[in-house]
């Protein structure tokens, strides 16, 4: 047979289609003008989530060509990886999951009406890394940096980005809402927009300068506090 086999690691297993996933291979017809890329892609992998490639049992790179009957084997990116200086973007569906890294302190941008063609040029503007689950969306070509992510709870999905990035956690420090980061205010400056309990209760305050919210640890500091040493402890 001229078929090529795509045989990717038991991490990428998922990512194919059910039927090819036990033997966790996909056969392609061969085509002498698609590249190692095209073909990774054609089984169903984006490339933000491929590491090492190997083409006939050599290192190969994403722009090498196969011939009739080659073997092509691809293994998941290293983690952890280096996060663009720009930070993260995240796509409508994972709102959820961009609170809880703006909580840690992690410039997290998001916005719930944002489409495909957008995030994408946001991300090349801002030189952010997009993360989505949608694999079509990474498959676009002009998005220079992606990340697939996995779970479909917010808490997996957040213990998946934190090991896959490992980036510094600075908790508290930035708008759950809006993203920027907060300053502190005195809390005379606030006072005639604080609830009379919060008033008499909490002496410190931060307020966001970009939409003007204003923060303080009332009751919600437990479960807040018990979520960055989960994170702090995995």
């Amino acid at each position: 047979m001229s078929d090529v086999v795509v045989r990717v690691a038991p991490e990428l297993a998922f990512l194919l289609h059910p039927r090819d996933r036990p033997a966790r291979q996909r056969r392609l017809a061969f085509d002498p003008d698609a590249t190692l890329g095209h073909l990774v892609q054609a089984a169903g992998v984006p490339w933000t989530e491929v590491g090492r490639l190997r083409l006939d049992g050599a290192p190969a790179g994403r722009d090498a060509r196969t011939r009739p009957a080659s073997v092509v084997e691809v293994a998941p990116v290293t983690r952890p990886q280096p996060l663009p200086a720009g930070g993260l973007l995240l796509d409508v569906g994972l709102g959820a999951l961009a609170r809880r890294l703006r909580l840690l302190g992690l410039d997290a941008a998001w916005s719930n009406t944002a489409e495909d063609a957008a995030l994408v040029g946001r991300a090349r503007a801002e030189n952010r890394v997009l993360l989505t689950q949608d694999r079509g969306l990474l498959m676009r070509r002009t998005l220079p940096h992606g990340a697939l992510v996995r779970g479909h709870r917010p808490d997996d999905q957040l213990a998946d980005v934190l090991d896959r990035f490992a980036p510094e956690l600075a908790p508290l420090t930035r708008c759950t809402a809006c993203g920027a980061p907060l300053e502190p205010v005195p809390k005379a400056e606030v006072a005639d927009r604080l609830p009379p309990g919060t008033r008499r209760t909490y002496d410190r305050f931060s307020r966001c300068p970009a939409c003007d919210r204003l923060y303080w640890r009332g009751a919600h500091a437990r479960r807040i506090d018990a979520l960055i040493a989960a994170v702090r402890r995995s």
